[in-house]
């Protein structure tokens, strides 16, 4: 896949049945998310579930995913993981499945120090030739991927994306003030507002409802260059924004998913099954954004 990534990747939601993937499901909404125009797509990141799975279960939707997008848009692993052996185990079974990337969360219970960080990444790079996507995400990782570190992690072989996770848009900045060319950007929270700073991409949970618009957000921004068009499309999607926000953004994907036609079952515990509360939010919110 020819790189660099940009344009709004969908970190995917893992439908599942009682009995364990809904390998069905995983491929009609593969193809539905390409259909609509999403650039790319990223199995296996926080809304995909990804410590809620066994080890087949991984394989199997990395496999599934891969097969089923045939090359058409790029497709990054998230192959993050507490112990470094696990995060270099997936990350290398990643490119043996044809993955393009691998998107790659801090330990996040260890809180490892700089050095800790440094080496973690490194021996995951090592391992691999793939672009590694570092991903930011400190109120669910407990460690904060600052500017300074992003940029000493920038001088390791393939460390050349982040997903950067925060509120806050000045990170962007930062990062490419202090990494040059050695990184680029994706917004994970702030999509139009990171793409404005600087950012080439978009890790976004809302696609996973509306991937149309939330690539056209993107398009009209970054190569149109037509900001009223950008704003206007930015607030038909925001109340799918609001409600991929916060503690939502597993359950309001999947009940979103549910109201569009696209059942692809419930959360896994310790999330609560999807409610009536999480149905009537997201039809709400898809009303209003113009989706249903």
């Amino acid at each position: 896949m020819t790189q660099p990534f940009r344009g709004t990747y969908t970190v995917m939601i893992t439908p599942f049945t009682d009995d364990g993937i809904d390998v069905p499901a995983l491929r009609e909404f593969v193809n539905w998310q390409i259909d609509q125009g999403i650039h790319g797509l990223i199995p296996l990141g926080s809304t995909g579930e990804f410590l809620s799975m066994t080890e087949s279960e991984r394989e199997q939707v990395v496999e599934t995913v891969i097969d089923e997008a045939r090359g058409r848009v790029p497709v990054l692993i998230g192959t993050g993981a507490e112990w470094t052996e696990d995060a270099v185990r997936w990350t290398r079974q990643a490119e043996v499945a044809g993955a393009d990337g691998v998107m790659v969360i801090p330990p996040f219970y260890s809180t490892p120090t700089e050095d800790e960080l440094f080496a973690h990444y490194k021996a995951v790079a090592d391992a691999t030739s793939l672009p590694v996507m570092l991903y930011n995400n400190p109120a669910t990782a407990n460690v904060d991927l600052t500017p300074p570190i992003v940029a000493r992690l920038s001088t390791i072989d393939n460390v050349s994306y982040i997903k950067e996770s925060t509120m806050d848009v000045t990170r962007i900045r930062d990062i490419l003030d202090l990494c040059g060319d050695r990184m680029n950007v994706f917004g994970g929270i702030m999509g139009f507002e990171s793409f404005l700073a600087g950012a080439i991409g978009w890790v976004a949970v809302g696609s996973n409802l509306m991937p149309k618009e939330f690539a056209n957000l993107f398009t009209a921004t970054a190569d149109e260059k037509d900001l009223e068009k950008a704003r206007a499309i930015y607030r038909q999607v925001l109340p799918v924004i609001r409600l991929v926000g916060g503690h939502r953004y597993v359950s309001g994907s999947k009940a979103g998913l549910a109201v569009l036609g696209h059942p692809v079952g419930s959360p896994r515990m310790p999330r609560l099954p999807l409610s009536d509360d999480d149905l009537t939010a997201a039809r709400e919110a898809l009303q209003q954004a113009g989706a249903i």
